[in-house]
């Protein structure tokens, strides 16, 4: 297969509704069986890849269109809707502009924070278990390994991390501010967007014993608990949740308010007036703005905790541009070894051609002297080609000029001929004044 043959199809949070992600979203547990459903629509390299910002199908076909329609088939089957109607909130793209789209999701370019380190750890989780499921092979495995390595790159070459780990830090300093050791605190994560768990994970870091997770999925939520060593809370629990919690952490993106005024006033007099340290992570906001002027709440958002981190946009803009620039050579790096490998068996049978046109040489005249048998051996080799180009110079309309022209160009550049082709002399020639080629 050629490059051509990749192909990606998802929903991010770029395209469509954190309802429509989380109605898509697939546990660990799930994604075997979504595999298999690939295979049988004929998809038989592919890597299923559902995190908080995304779901989406990285695979390779002979016919990348026809599997990519299948596949939103079965995306709008999960989410209840008719296919055109989620069509409109999916991306596809095709050959190397889908192996681009790859190495930015791998290298973090593509995330909601540019730089969070989750995505990499998930990519390869997805891979491991196409893997196991079988639905890999050559093809695929090329590409995931070469956004594997630009990866690697991305995060030793360019500071690109620092932006979104320093968010995190910048966290951490304001809840000591706030409540002192973060080992006397608990904390309530809202949506399970990957910000906001990259700012728990500095919490827990920094001593946070009590975790609680709510989502507007249950089952997600409680998977994430599982996996954060957390509690899980109902999303109907939502508001007890709230007021047992001194640091929140909103990440569900669903275009909507889901933290109001009227439920963290609720919340404070439940609490007594105790303070809470609200982090909005989420793109767009979770939080109603009402809430940061309240007596008791302190919230940031993450321009916020980038004052507070002090890292200038300029900086990290110069690292997102640095980043993309390896992303780019490796884009080309990868589609040249593709070219060359597909070129391996046009070789392999050219030789072969040759190689049996010897050995028939020699079984028909093997008691020719050298020169005499090197002589035949070319007027053999040549034979086909000159017949196939003194066909194509017989045919006078324009299809049979523009593949003679081709034909000859193409041996020239093999054969690394001098001078110029045939073709070229007349095309010089009908360019001189008065000149006129018969």
């Amino acid at each position: 297969m050629t490059t051509t043959s990749y192909f990606v199809i998802g929903a991010s949070h770029r395209t469509c509704s954190g309802a429509i992600r989380d109605g898509l979203a697939t546990d660990e547990a799930e994604v075997p069986g979504m595999l298999e459903r690939l295979r049988a629509a004929g998809v038989t390299q592919a890597v299923w890849l559902s995190t908080c910002d995304r779901v989406e199908v990285q695979a390779v076909h002979e016919r990348p269109n026809e599997a990519a329609l299948a596949i939103a088939g079965l995306m709008a089957e999960r989410v209840g809707l008719p296919t055109p109607d989620l069509g409109d909130q999916l991306y596809t793209r095709t050959g190397l502009d889908a192996v681009r789209h790859l190495f930015a999701v791998a290298c973090s370019l593509d995330s909601q924070i540019v730089g969070e380190p989750h995505i990499l750890g998930q990519l390869k989780a997805a891979h491991r278990t196409a893997a196991a499921t079988g639905l890999t092979g050559p093809e695929l495995e090329a590409a995931m390994q070469a956004a594997y390595a630009a990866a690697k790159r991305v995060r030793s070459e360019t500071p690109i991390a620092e932006g979104a780990t320093s968010l995190a830090a910048a966290a951490v300093q304001v809840a000591r501010d706030l409540h002192g050791n973060p080992k006397r605190c608990s904390a309530l994560l809202i949506g399970l967007g990957d910000m906001g768990t990259l700012v728990l994970d500095g919490l827990r870091e920094a001593g946070l014993p009590r975790l609680t997770v709510t989502a507007p999925v249950d089952r997600r939520a409680e998977a994430a608990a599982r996996r954060l060593d957390g509690h899980f809370a109902p999303w109907a629990d939502l508001d007890s949740a709230l007021a047992g919690a001194d640091i929140v952490v909103t990440a569900a993106g669903l275009g909507r308010y889901i933290l109001t005024s009227g439920m963290m006033e609720a919340a404070l007099k439940r609490r007594r007036r105790r303070p809470v340290f609200v982090v909005d992570a989420a793109i767009p906001s979770d939080v109603e703005p009402a809430v940061a002027g309240m007596d008791g709440a302190f919230v940031y958002d993450l321009a916020d905790l980038e004052r507070v981190a002090l890292k200038g946009r300029v900086g990290r803009e110069a690292a997102t541009q640095a980043a993309w620039t390896i992303v780019d050579e490796a884009l080309a790096a990868f589609a040249r070894d593709r070219a060359e490998r597909a070129a391996v068996p046009a070789v392999a049978a050219l030789r072969a051609h040759f190689e049996a046109e010897r050995r028939r040489l020699l079984g028909d005249h093997g008691d020719l002297d050298a020169a005499s048998a090197t002589r035949l051996l070319v007027n053999r080799l040549l034979h086909g080609p000159s017949e196939v180009l003194r066909a194509l110079a017989a045919d006078h309309d324009g299809v049979g000029l523009a593949e003679r022209a081709a034909a000859e160009r193409l041996l020239f550049r093999l054969f690394r001929l001098d001078g110029t082709s045939a073709v070229e002399r007349e095309e010089d020639e009908r360019r001189e004044p008065g000149r006129e080629v018969q």
